[in-house]
């Protein structure tokens, strides 16, 4: 079993900056791609970024492209989602969720671990 536990979450005012993290254990991280999800209230869970397992590549959704930027330090099992110039529709839970194929893609289904979310409340 691979464990994630995420954290950096907080309460924002627009145009600030926060820097999430998601900590992994119990597996060799570099094995898994990496990725962010978040959840609004009353709507569904929607992708954010991933990055493949040894930061080569990242994936984005095109609401936070050029404002959220995903590593990875692999020599401390975390992924990092920094995120800039913050809106109040970024208000959301944030998970982090990793997948053994590698591959970055915005499929939820894909992931086989999940962690249990960090709350950003983003005011206006």
């Amino acid at each position: 079993q691979l464990q994630l536990v995420e954290s950096g979450g907080g309460l924002v005012q627009a145009g600030d900056s926060l820097r999430l993290s998601c900590a992994a254990s119990g597996r060799t991280f570099t094995d898994y791609a990496v990725g962010w999800f978040r959840q609004a209230p009353g709507k569904e869970r929607e992708f954010v970024a991933a990055i493949t397992p040894r930061g080569f590549t990242t994936y984005y959704t095109m609401s936070v492209k050029g404002r959220f930027t995903i590593s990875r330090d692999n020599a401390k099992n975390t992924v990092y989602l920094q995120m800039n110039s913050v809106k109040p529709e970024d208000t959301a839970v944030y998970y982090c969720a990793a997948n053994r194929g590698g591959i970055v893609t915005r499929i939820e289904s894909e992931y086989e671990y999940w962690g249990q979310g960090t709350q950003v409340t983003v005011s206006a």
